[in-house]
C-alpha cells in the first residue's frame, strides 16, 4: 500500500493454507469455488468472442482473502496466438501464494494439458516499476505455450492468496467488474464470506443494480454476471466522484474509525529516534536554528524531502508498514511510509504537535464514497498543528520552504491515524503561496517593432518537477538535456534564435531555474491601421467548455484541476521612446475566471510596457448553477485579450530599417545572431538564422553569404530556395536558376522547388524550356494542376503569346469555377497586358468576393483601373490592399507611379520602399511599359 501508482492492489489478494513463497503451488481448486460452464469446443462458432471465460470469485474468510481467477481465450488470429503464446501469473510472495490449478489446450474434441508430466512453471522477478522508484516484490510465473494454434483455446485456473497480519484479522478486497461493449461468453464476479462474519460491500456502477446476496452452506455470496451493462457517458471535466467506477470493493472494517485504529500503531514515533544517533544530531541542528514552530516544522520536511530519496518498497509487509527513521536515515531512501514515519518523529522530537493521514494520491475526491478500508488510499503524509492551523507536509513532494507550509495538496481527503480512531476530514482548498512557474521575460523592440527582437527569459519552477528534471538531466546526455530545455523555453518564446540555455538548480529555496538568451520574433498583426502585439499570458490559456446539454449532466460540477499557481510577467522595450503606444484590451481582471483566481498588472512607463499575469487553481469547482456565467464572463473576457498597439503614424518595415541602420539599431540585433554563431560554428542554423535577418533588413548580399556558408554545412531545399531568391533579387539570374535546380535536385516531389525553377526559366526568356517543363506538370494533374495553368499562362504571356495565354485561364476557370486564384490571375494578365479590361473587372471582383486576404485582388483591379485611366478608383483599391498587406511590393510601386503622374506628396517614398524590398522592381514593371 501507499504508493502512487497502487488503485486496485488488493485485486488479487490473500491468503492460503499453505505459505509456498517464492514458488507455485499445484493443487486443485479449493471447494468454495463455483466451476465455470464448459466450452464445447464443436460449436464453437468463428464469430465467438475472443474471451470465452473472464471468472474472477473471491472468498473473505478468517483474516484472509483468496482470490481466484479462471480465463479461456480463443486464439482467434495469429496476433492474439503472439499476445497469448506465454502465460503469465503475477503474485507477490511475501503476502501469500501462487496456486495453479490447471492450464490447458482445448483443441477439437481434444484437452491438452500443459502441466502433464510434472511440468512446472518458471517464475520470474522483474521490477517493471523501477523506473518509477517502486519495488513492489512481485514474481511472476511464466510458461511458454507450446504447440499453441490458431483456432485453438487456451484455459487457465490459478488463485493467489493474501493475509496481511498488519490489519490485525481485518480483511479487503476488490472485484472488477468489466462493462460492455467489451464481449465474453462466460464473465463473472463472486464474493463469497462466511455466514457468521460480517462483511461488507459495495459496487460502485450506480447504473448497474446487483444481488441479492444468496445463503449456502453456511457461506454468503454475492454473484454478478459479467460484463455488466455500458457506463454512462460522463464529461471529463466532471470531478472524480462522477466518473463511471467498475469494481466492487469488499471489508470487514465496520467505519473509518476502525481503520485509523488498525494503522495508527505503524505511526507510534516513541523511542525511534535514539540519543546521540546521527538523525537525533540532525534533529538537534533544526532545534538550535530557531525556536519558531513554524521554521522548524520546514526545516523537518526538507531535510526529509531533500536529504531521503524517495523509492517505494513493497516487498516483505511494505505494502503497510514503514521502515524505521533509523533505517531510513541510514539508507538514505524511503517510500511515503517511510518518509512520513521519520518526518513525524522528527517534528515530535521538537515539540511540533503532528500525526499521519491516510489519502489518496489521485483519486482523493472518490474516497467518501468508498467503503472503509486501507485500500481506499495509496499515500500517506504528515498533518502538523501549529497555532491552530492545519499544515499537510508531503515527504515525497520537493522543494518546500517555509512560505509554502500553508499549501494544500491535492488530495482532498484524508483520515488521521488515531489510536481511538478518527473520522474523514475534507482537506482546504488554498492558493499556493508561491508561484510553481515564474517566468519573466524581456524583449527589447527599441529598433522596431518589424524587427526580431533581443530577449532574455528567467523561469523559476518549484515542487515535484525540480526533481523529476534533475533526475532527467542527470541521466541524459548533452543533446537530450539541450532538447528538454528548449522545450521549456519554448513555453514562453516559441519562436527564437538562442544564444544561450541554461539549466541550474538552487538547493536553498528548492527551485530550478531556466535562463534563455536570444533573439525573438514577436507577432506584431495589422488591424484597423495600427500593428498591435498580445500581451495576454493569462485569459487565452483558460480553457473552459464545459458540455451539460444532456438533462443526465446538468447537475454536474466542472473539475478545475489539481492546484497551481502560475505568474508570467513580460516586459516589452518599445522604439521612438514609447510615444502613442497604448493598452487595448482589459488592463484589469475580474476576480475569477471560470473558477481560476486571476490577477493582472500592468504599467507602461516611458518606452517600457509591462505586464503581469497571475492564474491560480485551488481545485475549486465550477456549481452547476454558475456554469452559464461562467463560461459568459470568460467568453466576454477573451474577447478582450490585452495587446499594445502602436501609434497609426508608426513607420513601416523599410522606414524603420532605414532609420535603424543610421541610428545603428540594427548592429545589436545583428551582434545577437553572431554570438550564435561563434557559439556553434559548425551549426548550419546560425547561418541559415542570419541569411534571414539580413533578408529581413534589405541586405540580399550578406544574405548569400550566410547562406554559401549554411548550404556548405547542410544543404536544404529551403536554403537553396532561399538563395535563389537573394540572386534573384540582385538580378543574378542564373545563380537563382542554378540553386532552384539544385533545390529540385534534393526533393524533385517539392512543388515550390518546381515553380520557382519554372518561374525563374520565364525572367530569363527561356520559354520554351520553361513551358516544356510546366507542361509535364499540367499532364500530370492532381491537384497542382490549376497553379500550373496559371504558371503556363503568364509564361505564354511573357513570350507575346497573350491570346493563348487568355485561352488556357479561361479553360482554367471554366474547368475550377470558384477558384479566386484564377480569377486573379486571368484579371491580372488582362491588366497587364491591356486586353479585355471590361471583363478583367469582373474576375478581380469576383476574386476579391472569394478571398479571404483579399490584398492580391485588390492589386490586381487596380492595375485594371489604372489601364482604364481611372486613377481614384486604382489608389483606393491600392489603400485597401496595402492597408492589411503593407509590403506588397507591387502595389507600393504602383501607388507611387500613380502619385507621381498626378504630383502627390508620397510617390517617392512609395518607390523608394518598392525597390528597397524588391531591387527589380523597374525591369518587371517596365516589361509592361509602366515606369515612374
Amino acid at each position: 500500500m501507499f504508493h502512487k501508482s497502487a488503485f486496485l492492489g488488493i485485486l488479487l489478494a490473500s491468503t492460503a493454507p499453505a505459505w509456498a513463497g517464492d514458488k507455485p503451488l499445484y493443487a486443485a481448486a479449493p471447494g468454495w469455488v463455483k466451476p465455470a460452464p464448459p466450452i464445447d469446443m464443436a460449436k464453437l462458432a468463428d464469430d465467438a468472442p475472443v474471451f470465452l471465460v473472464i471468472d474472477h470469485q473471491q472468498r473473505l474468510a478468517d483474516g484472509q482473502v483468496w482470490h481466484y481467477l479462471e480465463t479461456a481465450t480463443r486464439i482467434a488470429s495469429a496476433q492474439i496466438l503472439a499476445q497469448a503464446g506465454t502465460v503469465q501469473m503475477p503474485w507477490n510472495p511475501d503476502h501469500g501464494d501462487l496456486i495453479v490449478h490447471s492450464a490447458q489446450i482445448l483443441r477439437g474434441g481434444e484437452t491438452i494439458d500443459l502441466l502433464a508430466g510434472g511440468k512446472e512453471l518458471s517464475v520470474l522477478r522483474r521490477e517493471q516499476k523501477l523506473e518509477q522508484l517502486q519495488l513492489d516484490g512481485m514474481l511472476t510465473a511464466t510458461m511458454p505455450v507450446e504447440g499453441l494454434r490458431v483456432g485453438d483455446v487456451l484455459r487457465l485456473r490459478y488463485s493467489t492468496t493474501r493475509k496481511d497480519p498488519t490489519l490485525g484479522g481485518e480483511v479487503q478486497g476488490s472485484l472488477p467488474l468489466f462493462a460492455q461493449p467489451m464481449q465474453v461468453r462466460f464473465g463473472r464476479a463472486r464474493l463469497v464470506w462466511p455466514e457468521a462474519t460480517k462483511v461488507n460491500w459495495r459496487a460502485y456502477p450506480d447504473w448497474a443494480k446487483f444481488g441479492p446476496v444468496a445463503t449456502a452452506g453456511g457461506d454468503r455470496e454475492l454473484e454478478i454476471a459479467l460484463p455488466i451493462a455500458k457506463p454512462p457517458e460522463i464529461p471529463r471535466d466532471a470531478p472524480t466522484r462522477f466518473q463511471p467506477i467498475t469494481f466492487l470493493d469488499a471489508t470487514t472494517y465496520a467505519d473509518w474509525g476502525a481503520v485509523a485504529k488498525t494503522m495508527a500503531p505503524l505511526y507510534a514515533t516513541k523511542g525511534l529516534i535514539a540519543p546521540d544517533s546521527a538523525l537525533a544530531k540532525e534533529v538537534a541542528a533544526i532545534a538550535s536554528a530557531s525556536t519558531d514552530p513554524r521554521a522548524r516544522t520546514a526545516a523537518a520536511l526538507q531535510l526529509v524531502q531533500d536529504k531521503v530519496r524517495y523509492l517505494f518498497n513493497g516487498m516483505a509487509q511494505g505494502n503497510y508498514v514503514p521502515q524505521t527513521p533509523a533505517e531510513t536515515w541510514s539508507l538514505r531512501y524511503g517510500d511515503c511510509k517511510a518518509k512520513t514515519l521519520i518526518l513525524l518523529a522528527i517534528l515530535h522530537e521538537l515539540g511540533i504537535e503532528a500525526e499521519a493521514v491516510l489519502v489518496h494520491s489521485r483519486m482523493g475526491d472518490l474516497v467518501p464514497k468508498r467503503l472503509p478500508m486501507p485500500a481506499a488510499f495509496d499515500h500517506v503524509i504528515v498533518r502538523a498543528q501549529i497555532g491552530g492551523e492545519s499544515l499537510w507536509l508531503d515527504g515525497t513532494s520537493g522543494g518546500d520552504r517555509i512560505d509554502d507550509l500553508g499549501n494544500t495538496p491535492p488530495f482532498r481527503h484524508a483520515l488521521p491515524l488515531r489510536a481511538e480512531g478518527a473520522a474523514l476530514i475534507t482537506l482546504p482548498l488554498r492558493p499556493r503561496a508561491r508561484p510553481d512557474v515564474d517566468a519573466e521575460l524581456d524583449i527589447d523592440q527599441t529598433a522596431s517593432i518589424h524587427l526580431p527582437a533581443p530577449f532574455t527569459l528567467k523561469v523559476t519552477m518549484r515542487g515535484q518537477v525540480v526533481q523529476m528534471v534533475r533526475g532527467a538531466a542527470a541521466a541524459l546526455g548533452k543533446a537530450e538535456t539541450e532538447k528538454m530545455i528548449a522545450r521549456m523555453v519554448g513555453e514562453y518564446v516559441n519562436t527564437g534564435t538562442y544564444t544561450q540555455r541554461k539549466l541550474s538548480f538552487d538547493d536553498a529555496t528548492g527551485t530550478m531555474v531556466v535562463t534563455a538568451s536570444g533573439v525573438a520574433y514577436p507577432d506584431w498583426e495589422r488591424e484597423s491601421e495600427r500593428y498591435k502585439a498580445g500581451l495576454d499570458n493569462a485569459v487565452g490559456a483558460i480553457g473552459f467548455e464545459p458540455d451539460r446539454s444532456r438533462p443526465a449532466w446538468r447537475d454536474l460540477p466542472v473539475t478545475t484541476g489539481e492546484a497551481m499557481h502560475a505568474r508570467i510577467r513580460t516586459s516589452y522595450r518599445l522604439p521612438a521612446g514609447g510615444v502613442g503606444f497604448t493598452f487595448e484590451g482589459d488592463e484589469k481582471l475580474p476576480e475569477k475566471l471560470a473558477g481560476r483566481l486571476v490577477t493582472r498588472r500592468t504599467s507602461l512607463a516611458g518606452n517600457v510596457v509591462t505586464v503581469e499575469d497571475r492564474t491560480i487553481v485551488t481545485g475549486e469547482e465550477v456549481a452547476p448553477a454558475d456554469i452559464g456565467a461562467a463560461r459568459r464572463e470568460l467568453a466576454q473576457a477573451k474577447t478582450r485579450l490585452l495587446r499594445v498597439a502602436a501609434p497609426v503614424t508608426y513607420p513601416q518595415r523599410w522606414q524603420d530599417v532605414t532609420a535603424a541602420r543610421k541610428s545603428g539599431g540594427l548592429k545589436k540585433i545583428q551582434a545577437v545572431y553572431d554570438q550564435a554563431i561563434v557559439a556553434d560554428p559548425s551549426e548550419s542554423d546560425g547561418y541559415f538564422n542570419r541569411a534571414w535577418y539580413h533578408n529581413r533588413v534589405f541586405d540580399n548580399a550578406a544574405a548569400i553569404r550566410d547562406l554559401d556558408k549554411a548550404i556548405t554545412l547542410s544543404p536544404t531545399v529551403l536554403a537553396y530556395l532561399r538563395r535563389a531568391s537573394a540572386h534573384r533579387a540582385m538580378g543574378q539570374i542564373d545563380k537563382a536558376i542554378a540553386d532552384a535546380d539544385a533545390a529540385t535536385e534534393l526533393d524533385p516531389g517539392s512543388g515550390e522547388a518546381i515553380r520557382t525553377a519554372i518561374a525563374l526559366r520565364g525572367e530569363k526568356g527561356e520559354h520554351d524550356k520553361a513551358l516544356e517543363m510546366v507542361q509535364l506538370h499540367i499532364d500530370a494533374g492532381g491537384k497542382d494542376k490549376p497553379g500550373y495553368l496559371a504558371i503556363k499562362a503568364d509564361l505564354l504571356a511573357q513570350s507575346g503569346q497573350v491570346d493563348e495565354a487568355l485561352a488556357v485561364l479561361d479553360a482554367a476557370v471554366v474547368a475550377h469555377p470558384g477558384n479566386a486564384t484564377l480569377l486573379n490571375n486571368r484579371c491580372w494578365l488582362k491588366g497587364t497586358q491591356k486586353v479585355a479590361l471590361d471583363t478583367a473587372l469582373r474576375d478581380c471582383t469576383r476574386a476579391i468576393e472569394l478571398m479571404d486576404s483579399p490584398a492580391p485582388a485588390l492589386d490586381s483591379r487596380a492595375m485594371v483601373y489604372f489601364r482604364l485611366g481611372r486613377a481614384d478608383e486604382a489608389l483606393s483599391d491600392l489603400n485597401a490592399a496595402l492597408d492589411t498587406e503593407p509590403e506588397l511590393t507591387a502595389s507600393l510601386f504602383m501607388r507611387g507611379v500613380i502619385r507621381k503622374a498626378r504630383g502627390e506628396a508620397g510617390a517617392d517614398s512609395d518607390i523608394v520602399a518598392a525597390r528597397m524590398m524588391d531591387p527589380q522592381v523597374d525591369t518587371r514593371f517596365g516589361k509592361w511599359g509602366i515606369k515612374p
